[in-house]
């Protein structure tokens, strides 16, 4: 068997070879240059468009794409075993999804700080445009709704404290009863550090925006608030029903999604991410440790097998094309081009930020996935994994065990490090949601704009705060539309892998007709664009056929959301295939 550590330093060099390489050649093509204005600096509003440091873009950015996506996804994968996976990766984080967010983003730029979708329309026409949007929002409402549920199931949940190494007599959590089994409320802890985080945002970002504190001061404050909220967690626990979540998240979406940057999402997402950075540290340092333990079994050890793509194809379906959007996040994400576009590129303040932060973002966050993939696969044997995994909660439960066996090799109790893996995943969600859920409201927006027309340039401030606030409640509404059907996280995961991966290939897609249009190389998005397209589209056939038809009753919102997808990914293709072809003729004109 392999040792862990070894799976980890094989990934983790050459996604770091990838980032002081390939991004600097590829990035010729848009020309950086410090020395002009940003979009950020150019349309300052203080509202959506602000500019700030480089750590505080990346904070943001990092906390908002890495969701459950490279948590949960790697997970699911090691179906397939975890060699499969560990390739999907490393490959496609590299030549994929940092390309996708990195290209994404400069094009942005380029286009004055505009959303993809509109992007489209300057590339493809209003027909290309409408088709993305019409697609783009039925995808990010799966997104808000699956992000919506999961995170109100973890900050409510509660695991058998055997699991958690935890005996009946234990005082370190509060505990309740189900079926017989006594379970230890996590939940509660991280509630607290919502709470806590939450209140602390608008202070924090006055101190960052309106009194232009150091960044590394404010780095200071935000880990120390952060931190502060999980211990004081441990000791005041706050407890929720799952559906008072449900509404208290939806609520705070609400305020999230149309107030000021700067005041609520940015610095919260800058709290949240250094106790994420904190626990990417201590996966790091527990494999470490274990690993040089070498005794070639044990924890230091792969105890999942390297391959199980008979078995794996069986039990989950085809290796290609399911493996490939099941990983989703960890490996190339559509969602990341809403981010890139959305929020991101109006805080940027130099170009090569761009490149900083859009290529190595992604790598950050496949790196992120391979610790995963290496904690669960090397201290779970397959068998308790496949018993783990398919309970209710049970991704989040699996990675947690993952991450207590690992960290109890740095001598932290297992049940503490139970928990700190369980406040890590629900950390990643969070921070995803209330981005998303703004970023719908931008979307509304812009199929506003194509539809009725621009709002008038002298509006007055009222009505624009109206208008977010209406595009807002429609976003909210969309959302809802799948969190009120009958559909369970795991019904929803395969249909937002599928999704998110088409968003990505035809955000690759747009790329590449945007920069053959200006006579640009466009080989390093056309390639992984083809195969993105083919691989989101035969992946939502089949799972709209196999996986929901068979349920058609309980999977009927799905179905009708499914088939409408395929109708616009299929139209958005034939639009964008007509264009290259007129752009490449035209350049061969030129010629």
């Amino acid at each position: 068997m392999m040792n862990m550590l070894l799976v980890v330093i094989c990934g983790g060099f050459v996604l770091f070879l990838a980032a002081r390489t390939y991004p600097f050649i590829i990035s010729r093509v848009f020309e950086p240059d410090d020395s002009r204005p940003t979009p950020a600096t150019e349309f300052a509003d203080e509202n959506d468009y602000v500019a700030s440091p480089s750590a505080v873009v990346f904070a943001h950015h990092f906390a908002s794409i890495a969701g459950a996506g490279p948590i949960i996804g790697p997970i699911i994968a090691l179906a397939y075993g975890w060699g499969p996976a560990w390739i999907w990766i490393v490959i496609g984080g590299i030549f994929y999804g940092a390309v996708h967010d990195m290209s994404a983003m400069f094009v942005s730029l380029r286009e004055g700080g505009k959303t993809i979708a509109e992007v489209a329309r300057r590339t493809l026409g209003t027909s290309g445009c409408v088709l993305f949007l019409l697609l783009l929002l039925i995808v990010i409402s799966v997104v808000n709704a699956i992000f919506l549920k999961m995170s109100a199931s973890a900050l409510q949940s509660a695991y058998p404290l055997e699991a958690l190494g935890l005996g009946d007599a234990q005082t370190l959590l509060r505990t309740r009863t189900e079926g017989g089994v006594v379970k230890g409320i996590i939940g509660g802890i991280a509630t607290t550090s919502v709470i806590v985080m939450t209140i602390a945002a608008p202070v924090l970002g006055w101190l960052i925006h309106r009194k232009r504190v150091r960044t590394g001061r404010v780095f200071m404050a935000a880990g120390i608030i952060g931190v502060g909220g999980v211990v004081l967690g441990f000791f005041m626990p706050v407890s929720l029903s799952m559906n008072a979540w449900t509404w208290t998240l939806i609520v705070y979406l609400f305020f999230a999604s149309w107030l000021p940057v700067w005041l609520i999402i940015q610095p919260r997402d800058f709290m949240n991410v250094q106790v994420l950075y904190g626990g990417v540290l201590l996966l790091v340092a527990g494999t470490i440790v274990a690993g040089m333990s070498g005794d070639g079994g044990g924890s230091s050890a792969m105890q999942i097998p390297f391959s199980r793509m008979m078995e794996g194809s069986q039990e989950k379906g085809p290796i290609w094309p399911i493996m490939f959007i099941t990983i989703a996040c960890g490996a190339i994400s559509g969602f990341h081009s809403l981010v890139a576009t959305g929020t991101t590129i109006k805080q940027i303040g130099r170009e090569s930020d761009c490149r900083r932060i859009g290529y190595n973002a992604m790598i950050f966050e496949s790196f992120l996935a391979l610790l995963v993939l290496t904690a669960v696969a090397s201290q779970m044997p397959f068998s308790e994994y496949q018993r783990t995994v398919e309970h209710a909660g049970g991704w989040i439960l699996t990675f947690a065990i993952g991450c207590g066996r690992l960290f109890a090799n740095l001598g932290i109790p297992l049940a503490i490090g139970s928990v700190l893996g369980i406040l890590i995943i629900e950390g990643f969600l969070v921070t995803t949601l209330d981005t998303s859920i703004r970023l719908t409201r931008y979307l509304v927006e812009e199929l506003s704009a194509q539809v009725f027309g621009e709002p008038k340039a002298a509006t007055s401030p009222s009505r624009t705060i109206a208008r977010r606030i209406v595009s807002t409640l429609v976003a909210i509404g969309l959302m809802m539309i799948f969190v009120l059907s009958p559909q369970a996280e795991k019904a929803l995961w395969p249909f937002f892998g599928a999704g998110n991966q088409l968003i990505g290939a035809l955000t690759l897609t747009t790329v590449s007709v945007w920069l053959l249009q200006r006579g640009k190389r466009a080989w390093f998005t056309l390639i992984p664009a083809a195969g993105m397209v083919v691989t989101a589209i035969a992946a939502l056939m089949y799972i709209v056929h196999q996986k929901y038809a068979g349920d058609a009753d309980n999977r009927i919102v799905l179905i009708c959301a499914g088939g409408v997808l395929l109708m616009l990914a299929m139209g958005f293709v034939i639009v964008a295939t007509l264009r290259m072809w007129a752009a490449v003729r035209r350049s061969a004109k030129a010629t």
